[in-house]
């Protein structure tokens, strides 16, 4: 089949390869035969193998549902009865683990830093010490929302210090940017199938500690399509996944797992990195100032400042580039106005050149400065 390729620099779903989309085309099955529980089997094994897990140790658990299921899943079925929650937060995916425990009535600590900020490792381990009945901290490895690359493995040894469970939303990092669950001090991570496996959305995972879960069968139960140990349990005793599973979703998941062993993890965040830098070459040249400092930067997620230029308008800069086969992303920061460019899914450097070359055009079409000015605190007589 001739299918067009779109380059998504949205941060998920991704691009896809024309071998994954068909990977869907299948005989109809019955999700409870034999067979198919044998290929989930498989992809829960192949899941382990990407951040290094012990199978002994470590199990994986599917879900039905975009990447915050994922999170939604481990904080309401990881927490014991009298405990509480620390969220380390500088950014919206982290607020949305704590939107979760206030919907929930979960007790729990937001820790909150600013979004251009990384966390302050004292100011965690004080919280940790004047607070012993915290059982449980969260936080999310690069916030997308800004690119932020939050330090996991020194708050997951804090973590630890304190006997805390650390789980770790990797929704945009994991199958890119290389993790190790033991030398990360991760006890639980997760992610879904259209971010860095570059596979379809309606399928999430959670990677994490057996022990755990099963002692999480005792905890209170806060919901039931969405608890942990009851999905874990069924995949255990009879395969399947507890409620229908997105069949074909899982067929393109699998093929996207073969290629992402067939690229092989440091050729496959190399290609991510020359795509991050190609980003950062052509936003610099056009004059874009970025949110984050780029030492901080997970290497996967530019969010870039809007200029101030009367005739900037995002949604006019994004409609020429969409129908000329490109997507950009506005940002996710309340006190800023931002749009993001995202090095994930299956594409190169020579796809950041051509788009470049497009998103010139759209600047120039809108009558926008390049380079792009930005003002000073003073006003217009600053801008250059």
């Amino acid at each position: 089949m001739d299918i067009k390729r779109n380059i998504l620099l949205n941060p998920g779903p991704s691009t896809t390869t024309d071998t994954v989309k068909m990977a869907q085309v299948v005989p109809d099955i019955c999700p409870r035969e034999k067979e198919f529980a044998s290929m989930m089997k498989g992809l829960r094994e192949d899941l382990l193998k990407i951040v290094h897990a012990d199978a002994q140790k470590y199990t994986s658990v599917l879900f039905c549902g975009s990447g915050t299921i994922n999170i939604d899943v481990c904080l309401n079925s990881l927490l014991p009865a009298d405990k509480k929650i620390l969220i380390v937060n500088n950014g919206a995916y982290s607020t949305r683990a704590v939107e979760i425990c206030e919907y929930y009535g979960l007790p729990h600590i937001n820790l909150q830093f600013a979004v251009d900020e990384l966390p302050d490792l004292e100011l965690v381990e004080k919280t940790l010490k004047e607070n012993p009945d915290i059982a449980l901290v969260h936080t999310t490895h690069n916030e997308t929302g800004t690119g932020i690359l939050n330090p996991i493995r020194e708050l997951g040894a804090l973590a630890h210090k304190y006997g805390a469970v650390f789980t770790v939303d990797t929704t945009s990092t994991l199958a890119m940017r290389p993790i190790d669950i033991e030398k990360d001090n991760i006890d639980f991570c997760m992610a879904s199938a259209q971010k860095g496996l570059m596979a379809m959305t309606g399928l999430s995972f959670i990677i994490g500690n057996r022990a755990v879960i099963e002692a999480s069968k005792d905890y209170p139960k806060r919901s039931y399509y969405c608890n942990l140990y009851l999905q874990y349990h069924f995949f255990e005793t009879t395969g399947e996944m507890h409620f229908t599973p997105p069949v074909q979703t899982i067929y393109a998941a699998m093929q996207a797992l073969k290629e992402y062993f067939a690229e092989g993890e440091e050729a496959k965040w190399a290609r991510h990195t020359r795509v991050f830098e190609a980003i950062h070459k052509g936003l610099d040249e056009l004059g874009f100032r970025d949110v984050i400092k780029r030492e901080w930067q997970a290497g996967l997620v530019v969010s870039a400042i809007y200029p101030d230029d009367p005739n900037w308008d995002f949604t006019k800069v994004h409609d020429y580039c969409y129908e000329r086969g490109f997507t950009i992303y506005p940002g996710k920061i309340s006190t800023t106005n931002t749009f993001r460019l995202c090095a994930l899914g299956a594409i190169d450097e020579e796809d950041i050149t051509e788009f470049f070359k497009v998103f010139r055009q759209a600047l120039e079409q809108n009558h926008i400065a390049i380079p792009v000015r930005y003002c000073d605190e003073k006003g217009t007589a600053g801008c250059r």
